[in-house]
C-alpha cells in the first residue's frame, strides 16, 4: 500500500452483502430460496440511474475490483488499473458495481457460505450454476440499485463470457457489451484442463468429497496443483522465456526432485498462495460453468442466429499471445456479430503477458480501452449534458 492514496484511486472502500430473498430457479432444475452477493460500488449512481457500468469478474475474481480496503492492504483490487478517477473506466463519470458471482467464495452465497436449511457450510450440496444464471442474479441486482439500462457491462475471461450472455439474454438492459480475451464457448482443449484441475482436487485426501469443512481441513495440494496447471495456460510461451528462462535458483543443478528452476519455484508459491485464498469446491463451479457455457446451443449452434437478439454495441478485445483464449476465439464472436448485422470495434493487442494480459496495464490496451468509454460517455446522454456537450 502506498504511504498516500494516489489521486486516481478510488482509495478506501467497503464490500457491501446484499440479501435477495426471491427464489432464484438455476439451469440445473435446482432453486435457491433466497442468497446474497458481495458487492462493491465506486463512484456515483446519477438521478436516471443510466451512467452505472458492470464489472463481470473472471474464474478466481471476486467484487474487489479497485482501490483498497485499508492502509495495510499491500495491493489494490484486481482491475484498479483500469477504474478510478481519470481512468478508462472513470468514476468521476461513471457509477462502477463489481460483485463476486454466485457460488463465489469471497462472501457471496456459495459453498463455503452457511446454508439456512442446515445451519452448516453448503459444501458440494451448493447447486451447480451457469452464466446464464449469474446473468439472471445480476439483473436482480440492477434492480436492487433501480437500475433499468447499464452503460456498459464488462469482463474479461469468463466475466467476458457473462457480458457476451447479457446481451443475449436482455438485450434492452445494456447499451454497451465489452467482450475481452473471451471465447464463445471452450474448445476441447480448455476442458480437459478443466477437467484435470477437479480431478485434482477431487483426488486430494484432504477434500472429503467436498465436506472438509466439517474437518477443518482444506485440500490445499489439489488446490495448489489446479492452480498450478491454470497458471502455465495463463501465461505465454515468450512470456515465460523471457521472465524465467531456464534460470535456475542455486545457480547449479542437484540431482534431486526439489525446485531448482526458478519457473518450478514461481509455480509451486503461486499454487501455495491460491491454496489458502481460494475455496475447492468453489473452483469446481467456476470451471463447470465454463465448461458449459455455449449460448449458440439455443439456437442450433449458429452464433450469428443466437446474436441476432442483442441490441447492444460491441467492443471484442483479444492479445496476440493469449493461447488459452486466441484472437480467433474472439473474431468468431466478432464474425457471428457482423453476420447478425451488430455494431462492432474490435482490437488485437499485441502483448507478451498471455491470457493474464487482460489485467495488465499494457499501454496500447489502455488507450483503446479509454477511447471506447468515450463512446460509452457520449451515449450516456446525462453525462453529455452534465458537461454541456
Amino acid at each position: 500500500m502506498p504511504a498516500v492514496i494516489p489521486e486516481d484511486s478510488v482509495g478506501i472502500v467497503e464490500p457491501q452483502k446484499i440479501e435477495f430473498t426471491e427464489p432464484l430457479k438455476l439451469q440445473c432444475g435446482r432453486v435457491l430460496e433466497s442468497y446474497h452477493l458481495m458487492v462493491e460500488t465506486y463512484g456515483e449512481l446519477n438521478s436516471d440511474c443510466s451512467n452505472a457500468i458492470l464489472i463481470c469478474h473472471a474464474l478466481s475474481g471476486n467484487h474487489h475490483v479497485a482501490g483498497y480496503h485499508s492502509m495495510e492492504d499491500k495491493k489494490p483490487g484486481w482491475w484498479d488499473s483500469a477504474i478510478g478517477p481519470g481512468k478508462a473506466i472513470d468514476t468521476n463519470k461513471f457509477f462502477v458495481i463489481g460483485l463476486n458471482n454466485l457460488g463465489g467464495c469471497h462472501g457471496s452465497s456459495g459453498p463455503n457460505q452457511v446454508n439456512p436449511d442446515t445451519g452448516k457450510p453448503y459444501g458440494p450440496d451448493f447447486p451447480i450454476v451457469t452464466v446464464t444464471d449469474w446473468v439472471e442474479s445480476q439483473v436482480r441486482l440492477a434492480d436492487y440499485f433501480g437500475i433499468e439500462q447499464f452503460a456498459a457491462v464488462i469482463g474479461g475471461s469468463l466475466g467476458g463470457m457473462q457480458a457476451l450472455q447479457w446481451s443475449i439474454n436482455y438485450p434492452d438492459k445494456l447499451r454497451h457489451c465489452m467482450v475481452i480475451a473471451a471465447a464463445p464457448k471452450l474448445s476441447a482443449q480448455n476442458i480437459a484442463f478443466n477437467e484435470v484441475a477437479r480431478q485434482a482436487i477431487s483426488k486430494d485426501s484432504q477434500f472429503y468429497d467436498g465436506h472438509y469443512y466439517e474437518k477443518n481441513e482444506v485440500p490445499k495440494v489439489g488446490l495448489m496443483l489446479a492452480r498450478m496447471l491454470g497458471h502455465i495456460t495463463y501465461l505465454s510461451d515468450d512470456g515465460m522465456r523471457s521472465k524465467f528462462g531456464r534460470e535456475l535458483r542455486s545457480g547449479q543443478i542437484s540431482y534431486d526432485f526439489t525446485p531448482q528452476f526458478e519457473v518450478e519455484s514461481y509455480l509451486r508459491y503461486q499454487g501455495e498462495r491460491f491454496s489458502t485464498a481460494f475455496d475447492a469446491n468453489t473452483y469446481l463451479l467456476m470451471t463447470k460453468a465454463l465448461d458449459y457455457f455455449d449460448p449458440a446451443s439455443e439456437a442450433g449452434n449458429s452464433l450469428p442466429e443466437v446474436l441476432k437478439s442483442a441490441k447492444a454495441k460491441f467492443m471484442v478485445i483479444s492479445f496476440t499471445t493469449d493461447w488459452r483464449f486466441s484472437p480467433e476465439r474472439s473474431r468468431e464472436i466478432v464474425d457471428a456479430l457482423v453476420e447478425a448485422d451488430k455494431q462492432v470495434s474490435y482490437a488485437e493487442i499485441e502483448a507478451a503477458q498471455g491470457h493474464d494480459a487482460f489485467l495488465i496495464p499494457i499501454p496500447r490496451y489502455l488507450d483503446v480501452f479509454t477511447a471506447y468509454m468515450q463512446q460509452v460517455e457520449n451515449d450516456t446522454p446525462a453525462l453529455l449534458s452534465k458537461e454541456g456537450k
